[in-house]
């Protein structure tokens, strides 16, 4: 989030808008680490135990929220068809909920990214101390620019490429450091059309969350994703729509936030009035404006599945 003095520093970013990549992943990169270099313990008075800032899997009508982000890791490991062992990439891997759980839970060997050097001190003690430190890579800096060297079987997105200027470039990337028929999931918030993209996105409640909140967030149509997506390369397997979802996660969010209000006013003063606002803001979207949507892809020039 940016302070009113951060704001006169740091004015609007949103140029990487609608395909203007006049905006450089660097600069997004400054401006979106103002909201994710906030102490952790904020972001641990409404999110799950794991820090997971990403959509739940409500697999039953009475699940917690820790129950339904289990749901959701274990969902992203069959959508992506790891038995165990794999290598994986996490791309913008946050506080390392998906990065630890599938090195604990699949026994996955896991380089994640985040440009985020408290979220990587994070994790690496988290690493510690769920013993399995030997299978959690973690480098800091703009995916981008970074060196993620050799082959992987699978990579995620959970979230990320909102903030990345240049989609195509980044994906491409990811395709280039996937094995033959290794798979990519991405998920990610967006606005359900074109026409609601061009009228929604300037407007006040927009800007506060894309702008206010994560300094840049570019939230386009899903279509833009898939067309990225399929210019890098890759053959596209599955489309999950997971709005329901993610609206009842952000309604727990949103009550948690309340209900330790203040708890954030003591690490962040004057960020629970506007954390509650953004939440307020995206629930309110969904299904008229926005969608939340995963999608599955693989490097393959045939797609996934063998013909018979």
């Amino acid at each position: 989030m940016t302070t009113d003095a951060q704001t006169e520093v740091c004015p609007v970013l949103h140029a990487g808008r609608d395909d203007d990549l006049s905006l450089l992943p660097k600069d997004a990169e400054l401006a979106t680490n103002e909201h994710y270099e906030l102490p952790t313990e904020l972001f641990r008075a409404f999110l799950d135990e794991r820090v997971k800032y990403s959509s739940a899997l409500y697999r039953t009508p009475g699940a917690t929220l820790e129950e339904a982000q289990t749901a959701k890791l274990h969902f992203v490991a069959e959508r992506l068809g790891l038995k165990g062992g794999e290598r994986l990439l996490d791309i913008g891997c946050g506080w390392g909920s998906l990065t630890l759980f599938m090195a604990q839970e699949y026994e996955c060997d896991v380089v994640g990214v985040t440009p985020s050097g408290p979220q990587a001190e994070y994790i690496r003690e988290q690493a510690d101390r769920l013993k399995v430190a030997a299978r959690v890579d973690i480098r800091v800096g703009s995916y981008t620019d970074l060196d993620v060297e050799g082959r992987y079987d699978a990579a995620t997105m959970l979230g990320s490429i909102i903030h990345m200027p240049d989609r195509v470039a980044v994906l491409r990337k990811v395709y280039d450091s996937l094995r033959r028929q290794g798979r990519l999931y991405l998920s990610e918030s967006c606005f359900r059309s074109t026409e609601a993209y061009r009228e929604f996105a300037l407007r006040p409640g927009t800007r506060h969350v894309t702008e206010t909140i994560f300094g840049f967030a570019d939230m386009v149509p899903f279509s833009h994703l898939i067309e990225s997506a399929e210019s890098a390369g890759f053959s596209l397997e599955q489309l999950d729509d997971l709005t329901a979802h993610y609206h009842r996660t952000i309604e727990e969010w949103q009550r948690r936030a309340e209900a330790n209000h203040d708890r954030i006013e003591a690490v962040a003063p004057g960020m629970a009035e506007r954390l509650v606002r953004y939440l307020s803001v995206a629930n309110a979207g969904w299904g008229y404006t926005s969608k939340h949507y995963a999608l599955t892809a693989v490097k393959s020039r045939l797609g996934p599945k063998a013909a018979v």
